[in-house]
């Protein structure tokens, strides 16, 4: 799996989550201190990203004004994406 950062436009989240604002704050406070350390999982379908986990991590970069994320990609066929999206 390759790890590699991604822009945060280019980046699908099909599923609503609810984040808890105060562990967004945390990751926003950690990130600007030491940058992000866990990359989040993304899965490459036809050169399209999608991200099912690392919701915190991903406001956060969003709410930090964050251009770019650190991904691990795994790339899948279609119906691997449809499995996550059932």
């Amino acid at each position: 799996m390759e790890v590699k950062e991604i822009p945060i436009a280019q980046i699908r989240r099909p599923l609503p989550r609810q984040n808890d604002p105060q562990k967004v704050q945390a990751l926003m406070e950690s990130i600007e201190r030491e940058g992000l350390h866990e990359p989040i999982d993304v899965l490459e379908v036809d050169g399209t990203y999608y991200g099912f986990s690392g919701c915190h991590r991903f406001e956060a970069h969003q709410r930090l004004g964050k251009e770019t994320i650190k991904c691990r990609v795994r790339h899948a066929p279609r119906s691997v994406l449809a499995k996550h999206l059932a």
